[in-house]
């Protein structure tokens, strides 16, 4: 894992140079989504500190935004689409890499496995956005 300033995420597929990319293109875990905050969450309930994004193999971080409001729902990062589909789930093998306890810790706390609706370019300070629905209407 490397951290980049900015990728292309590839509609259907994934974020440009990442393995899942060409593994598994249509999939519900094109790219995935944590957040800045529950990362000290898993840090909290691990005693493993640091944690970085790429010890817990998720692609995109943000902050400041519950990642419970985004689930089942789509917005936008720069000019890509993307819904989320579930919750991603933590492997067994961050015990291993992170360090035991890891995988009790990230339990409701490891993120969202996302799908890219729409191609576009996506950067560090980017803004999520959430787009409603289509015939939904504003109050």
């Amino acid at each position: 894992m490397i951290e980049l300033e900015a990728v292309k995420a590839l509609e259907g597929m994934g974020l440009e140079g990442d393995h899942r990319c060409t593994k598994s293109p249509g999939s519900a875990r094109q790219a995935t989504l944590i957040s800045e905050e529950y990362i000290g969450q898993i840090v909290h309930f691990s005693q493993h500190a640091p944690i970085t994004p790429g010890m817990l193999r998720r692609n995109l971080v943000i902050r400041n935004l519950n990642l419970t409001l985004l689930r089942h729902q789509r917005f936008t990062i720069g000019n890509a689409l993307f819904e989320a589909s579930g919750l991603c789930q933590p492997c067994s093998r961050m015990d291993e890499t992170v360090g035991k306890g890891t995988v009790a810790a990230m339990l409701g706390h490891g993120g969202l496995c996302l799908r890219i609706l729409r191609e576009g370019r996506i950067a560090v300070g980017d803004d999520v956005t959430i787009v409603p629905p289509e015939g939904s209407t504003s109050v």
